[in-house]
């Protein structure tokens, strides 16, 4: 299983969201604006399974947009994470 393969199943875990509808995401899939599931408190929830799942740390200022863009930039911050680590 991929790394992209792992974030859609957090997500679809963390989030409760429809196998069906997790399944046809790709890497350049929006998330944030696009899974309504994801506000606020869904961002929160997700970004602490991630942690959780790699042992990584996300820090307050690393939380942007940005890496909730899409599907892939979110897998590839999570990449970046795990290097760091």
């Amino acid at each position: 299983m991929s790394l992209m393969d792992d974030v859609k199943r957090i997500l679809r875990d963390t989030l409760a969201l429809d196998i069906e509808r997790v399944e046809k995401l790709t890497a350049t899939s929006p998330l944030l604006g696009n899974i309504i599931e994801l506000d606020s408190v869904g961002v929160v929830s997700v970004l602490t399974a991630i942690e959780e799942e790699y042992g990584i740390v996300v820090e307050d200022d690393e939380i942007s947009a940005d890496i909730l863009k899409t599907l892939g930039s979110l897998t590839e911050f999570i990449e970046h994470k795990i290097e760091q680590n």
